[in-house]
């Protein structure tokens, strides 16, 4: 199944290969993963190793991350969506993480929420998925404003050890959320959108 939203600015896809050099532009950013536990990519290969991933979760668990482009030109803009949860996070498994990542040009020009929105109610209300749960690092004050706006309570903190592909030391402190069974009333809140599924 091929996703395709459209928000008033953006595009939200799947993620495929013709981005790899959108995605290789944001991970080689260290301030891009500053809050996220992995060091930049080094190389293109790596790149095309993620994106794989990706790729390949759609084929296995039905879902992924999803490309954001910008509408009016067509550029990467980064990622959002839900990935399904393998490993066990904080307790949990098996269940849908929300999260987004966006190349530094793209910050506090709300893009993260108005994507954020939109794949949100497009994946709870269309596709049906849950239980859905996210996490930040603790000091990532801009990413947990962000999960607050888009209607996630804040549950706890705990101690983040990684999945097993991730590339750098663990154990760290992150911050747990999770969306109500029920979406909030998004009055006034809600994207506009259409959706297509092919």
């Amino acid at each position: 199944m091929s996703i395709y939203i459209e928000t008033p600015r953006t595009i939200i896809r799947e993620m495929l290969p013709e981005d790899e050099h959108g995605l290789f532009e944001m991970d080689t950013d260290p301030e891009v993963h500053r809050y996220v536990g992995q060091r930049p990519l080094e190389t293109l290969e790596e790149c095309r190793t993620v994106l794989n991933y990706v790729r390949s979760q759609y084929v296995d668990n039905g879902i992924g991350r999803w490309s954001v482009l910008e509408k009016e030109t067509g550029e990467f803009l980064g990622w959002t969506g839900f990935k399904l949860m393998c490993e066990v996070a904080n307790g949990h498994i098996g269940h849908y993480d929300y999260g987004y990542r966006f190349k530094r040009a793209a910050w506090g020009k709300g893009y993260a929420t108005e994507s954020g929105r939109a794949s949100l109610q497009y994946g709870i209300r269309q596709l049906g998925l849950k239980p859905v749960y996210a996490m930040t690092d603790i000091n990532n004050g801009a990413s947990r404003h962000i999960l607050e706006k888009l209607g996630f309570r804040f549950v706890e903190v705990f101690q983040y050890d990684g999945p097993s592909n991730w590339r750098t030391p663990k154990d760290r402190m992150a911050t747990w959320y999770e969306l109500p069974e029920e979406m909030p009333s998004q009055k006034n809140r809600d994207v506009p959108f259409q959706s297509f599924q092919t």
